[in-house]
């Protein structure tokens, strides 16, 4: 399985997203069964990696790595893999109100027509997701269908952009410790002004290589 693959970013947009001031403007969001924001992770023993925005829990026997831009060594993704599948991971500052999942889902959609495939809307665990079908060449020149899975879930002025691949995104019936890993992670937006749609960094802890990190 090739994990080091290049996903559509949602389009920053002209707006930017003002710091919290603690206003009551605030969308009504439940994530009380997760993910989590990273001020409100309840006390429940999962021993989580920090990673900069993101904060994910150990997952069973899957392998933690990141995802790394080869010419500016940032990580731009967190992956959960293992030989079924993999989960993809990546956080985007969203605005103080709207729904930033509903906006950049035609945009998916729209990538996977150019590139000749389809794209599903579902209702699953967190709402409405993408099950999108896409031609690909292999790395053996054999040409097949890859099937992923987009999920989104808005929190406080962040969105978390869950990719399942493989195995759970072909039969979502099938894919609740998947999902399970997804409820477990934390979101890490920060104070600071961002532009709506960016990508939220992601950081290695110390001492960790750029090309895996254990989970474990």
């Amino acid at each position: 399985m090739r994990l080091r693959r290049k996903a559509a970013d949602p389009a920053v947009e002209d707006a930017v997203d003002e710091p919290a001031t603690g206003d009551h403007g605030e969308p009504e969001i439940d994530l009380s069964a997760g993910p989590f924001d990273v001020d409100d992770v309840p006390d429940d023993g999962v021993a989580r990696l920090d990673l900069g925005s993101l904060l994910v829990a150990p997952s069973g026997d899957r392998e933690l790595r990141v995802q790394v831009d080869e010419k500016s060594g940032a990580v731009r993704a967190v992956l959960l893999a293992d030989n079924a599948g993999a989960l993809e991971l990546r956080a985007f500052a969203a605005p103080r109100h709207g729904d930033l999942w509903s906006e950049i889902r035609p945009q998916i959609a729209a990538d996977a027509a150019r590139r000749g495939g389809t794209a599903t809307e579902r209702e699953g665990r967190f709402g409405t997701e993408l099950v999108c079908e896409v031609q690909m060449t292999r790395a053996d020149g054999a040409t097949g269908t890859q099937t992923s899975r987009v999920i989104g879930i808005n929190g406080p002025r962040w969105l978390l952009r869950a990719t399942l691949l493989g195995d759970p995104a072909r039969d979502p019936e099938a894919a609740d410790s998947w999902e399970a890993a997804i409820a477990q992670v934390a979101v890490r937006r920060g104070a600071h002004a961002m532009p709506v749609g960016e990508q939220l960094p992601l950081s290695l802890p110390e001492g960790a290589t750029p090309r895996a990190v254990s989970a474990t």
